[in-house]
């Protein structure tokens, strides 16, 4: 007998994105090698003391090379890729649910 699956998203769930990225994934590994908060003290001088806050210059930083990596050159096209990748997302540190920049 023929089933058919019926999708119904969940309003809580439980999941934790690290257990979703393989342990050999390439953004897991860089992740884990790479250390940028020396871009914090370099990039203070040309940050504003008001106004609205920006990017955090470590993500902005991923998001470029993401790009690199991925031979991404549209902006809007990053946005839109790095969405749909979970290695991606835990790369830049944000969750599942999080406010992309």
């Amino acid at each position: 007998m023929q089933s058919k699956k019926q999708y119904q998203e969940k309003l809580f769930n439980q999941f934790q994105l690290s257990d979703r990225v393989p342990k050999d994934n390439f953004y897991r590994r860089l992740k884990e090698v790479l250390d940028l908060n020396y871009l914090y003290p370099l990039t203070k001088q040309y940050y504003g003391s008001s106004g609205q806050k920006s990017i955090d210059p470590v993500v902005f930083f991923k998001l470029c090379l993401v790009g690199y990596l991925e031979n991404i050159t549209s902006d809007r096209q990053l946005i839109t890729h790095r969405s749909m990748r979970l290695d991606i997302l835990f790369f830049l540190d944000y969750d599942i649910d999080g406010d992309l920049p």
